[in-house]
């Protein structure tokens, strides 16, 4: 099994978000339980968790970013 590279790996992150949003967990909250195909409230916790995934994924490929510190001072 090989790991993706970076651009493989935010195109798959990229996917599933999209899957996480036509899921419309809204819309599924509006019907009866008994009818429901996932549980709503774990739907919109994954596409927090996916969105939070493709900004850290973001993050990392423009770069390391300065927080105006100087190399090697601590926190």
């Amino acid at each position: 099994m090989s790991t993706p590279t970076g651009d493989e790996f935010k195109a798959e992150v990229e996917a599933e978000l999209k899957l996480a949003e036509a899921s419309d967990p809204a819309r599924a909250a509006a019907q009866p339980v008994s009818g429901w195909l996932f549980d709503p409230a774990e739907a919109e916790a994954e596409e927090v968790e996916l969105r939070n995934l493709l900004g850290a994924a973001e993050a990392l490929e423009s770069g390391p970013r300065s927080a105006g510190r100087n190399p090697g001072e601590g926190a």
